[in-house]
């Protein structure tokens, strides 16, 4: 039987270390998920200093997560390959990031009840050598059952919604009954869109 990790890894031999932006434990394990070696350096990037006004949210996440590739790239001292990314979902044209509380995380989930949603994933991949930066941005549509206030309570009691855009994760054992269909990529919902990262990384590729 062929080794999956070392066969992928064999695949994508880059031309320099990867390097992850986020300390999404989500966005690590769908890394690990395709058998790409990196290592995680966290961005200390302010998130707040980009406004979602005006923007498309394609665009928007695709600003966060170059802006969260630069910041990182710009404490390095040897060349580096460095993925930054955002998610964020969108309802009625409003965007939904992390919950600041259990209350604002009750109100987006109420929101959310009883109907379809976008949920828009950006990436960045910047070469330091080079400085040459590559973004894209995949969205998904997700359709939520009706929620009873029970079931938001207890998920919330959970503390699972707290670091999460819009309030959920499809991953989670609780919060993947939610969801009654879902069109796109599952992947790009839980935090990585990993078909469309997988083509990009093989441009890094000598």
């Amino acid at each position: 039987m062929l080794d999956s990790h070392r066969t992928t890894t064999q695949l994508l031999r880059l031309s320099a270390p990867l390097i992850l932006a986020s300390q999404s434990p989500r966005r690590k394990k769908l890394l690990e998920q395709i058998g790409v070696d990196f290592r995680v350096q966290v961005s200390d990037f302010d998130e707040e200093s980009i406004s979602p006004a005006s923007m498309l949210p394609s665009a928007y996440v695709m600003a966060l997560a170059s802006a969260k590739a630069r910041c990182v790239a710009e404490k390095l001292t040897s060349p580096a390959i460095v993925l930054g990314a955002d998610t964020t979902v969108v309802v009625d044209g409003i965007i939904l990031n992390k919950p600041s509380d259990a209350a604002d995380a009750a109100r987006m989930l109420g929101l959310l009840s009883n109907r379809s949603h976008e949920v828009f994933t950006g990436i960045a991949l910047l070469e330091t050598a080079s400085q040459r930066i590559v973004t894209d941005a995949v969205r998904t549509e997700v359709c939520f059952r009706a929620l009873e206030q029970e079931e938001i309570a207890a998920y919330i009691a959970s503390g699972s919604p707290l670091d999460k855009a819009g309030s959920y994760g499809i991953q989670d054992d609780f919060g993947a009954v939610f969801v009654q269909e879902i069109r796109g990529c599952y992947n790009n919902v839980v935090g990585l869109p990993l078909e469309r990262l997988y083509q990009h990384l093989r441009a890094y590729c000598p």
